[in-house]
């Protein structure tokens, strides 16, 4: 495959990739790296596999492509690809939680010498080397390398570096508890989505969403906790991100814990679990899920005492009698005034839900 159509063919896999055809992408790429005599070509299409592995979360695919890049660019010999595959690298490691790894990649891009390409690079150095810091809990370096990310992306008018960089900074404050600026952060990350972000990747809203859960939750704005949360687990089912389904789910229990509703939120996380399970085909994930959500139903008489169907399956109207007991309308209606099925009251007028 020579030059030209190496190039066409990462465009392709990019036009589909964007199109939300991920797997079809991938597979054009993959084609490409098998095929493809121009090393230039494949350092750019190991970049488009990195990325993509990245925000689908498969972190150890990422790394095993990011390895096979900086060997490429030892290959072409030339600094400014060097620079970039470090970078890819560090992100790689960061994903992988081997933070002192990240650092010293990142140092490494730093001090390449001889590049063009690294001081546009310096922005994304300096955000993932705060991201490594904030996981070894410095969080003093990791604040320096976050406000060095966002002056640089401020002066290069980067917004997509500045959405990530304001989302960073809402788990930095997060984590040092100040809550107010942990919302103010992932909130301006989602303005940036929301006006610049048309030819994003979903990850990006999903990213400033997922943040914005956490500090409503901190705050006890439960209800928009819940909506943004949603809309963050809503993308990463779509997307395939299983790390970010995992983040979701803890913070739905979060929520859940906060509102003292905990079967309510076993009964969330059985019922997302089960859809995870089943869109991977994983049989028996999915067959303890489901037993785990009957469980909860039947625990908390989730279910109608008279046919034994389960409440809120269907779009059935509801009635409760005085004695809390709640039942299928059409039920009570076949039952008359002989009292309540399950405690042997007898019923009075029933009240409508």
């Amino acid at each position: 495959m020579g030059q030209d159509q190496t190039k066409q063919q990462i465009e392709k896999g990019l036009h589909l990739y964007q199109s939300n055809q991920t797997e079809k992408a991938l597979q054009v790429w993959m084609r490409v790296l098998e095929k493809s005599a121009d090393p230039a070509g494949r350092f750019r299409v190991l970049g488009c596999l990195i990325t993509a592995h990245a925000e689908m979360g498969r972190y150890k695919d990422m790394l095993k492509f990011a390895v096979v890049q900086i060997d490429t660019a030892r290959e072409l010999e030339d600094p400014n690809y060097l620079t970039e595959g470090y970078l890819n690298l560090a992100r790689s490691n960061e994903k992988l939680c081997e933070f002192q790894k990240t650092i010293s990649y990142c140092k490494t891009c730093l001090n390449m010498q001889g590049t063009t390409v690294s001081p546009q690079l310096n922005g994304q150095v300096s955000l993932s080397m705060g991201n490594a810091f904030l996981g070894l809990s410095i969080f003093q370096k990791a604040l320096e390398c976050f406000e060095k990310a966002l002056r640089y992306a401020h002066n290069n008018d980067d917004k997509m570096l500045e959405c990530r960089v304001c989302c960073s900074l809402g788990n930095f404050y997060a984590q040092i508890k100040d809550y107010e600026k942990a919302l103010f952060f992932p909130c301006k990350a989602a303005e940036l989505v929301n006006d610049y972000g048309a030819g994003w990747s979903l990850k990006y809203r999903a990213m400033s969403q997922y943040h914005m859960a956490v500090a409503y939750r901190k705050l006890g704005r439960l209800a928009d906790a819940m909506d943004c949360c949603e809309e963050s687990m809503k993308i990463a089912l779509q997307h395939g991100d299983r790390p970010l389904q995992a983040l979701c789910l803890l913070c739905f229990a979060d929520i859940h814990r906060s509102r003292r509703d905990v079967q309510l939120g076993l009964l969330k996380l059985h019922c997302l679990c089960e859809r995870i399970y089943r869109t991977k085909g994983q049989q028996r994930e999915l067959r303890d899920h489901v037993v785990k959500f009957h469980e909860c139903v039947e625990e908390m008489e989730l279910y109608c005492g008279m046919c034994g169907e389960s409440i809120g399956e269907k779009n059935n109207q509801l009635q409760a009698l005085p004695c809390s007991h709640f039942f299928h309308l059409k039920c009570l209606q076949t039952n008359g005034t002989r009292g309540c099925p399950n405690c042997r009251r007898l019923s009075v007028k029933p009240g409508y839900v």
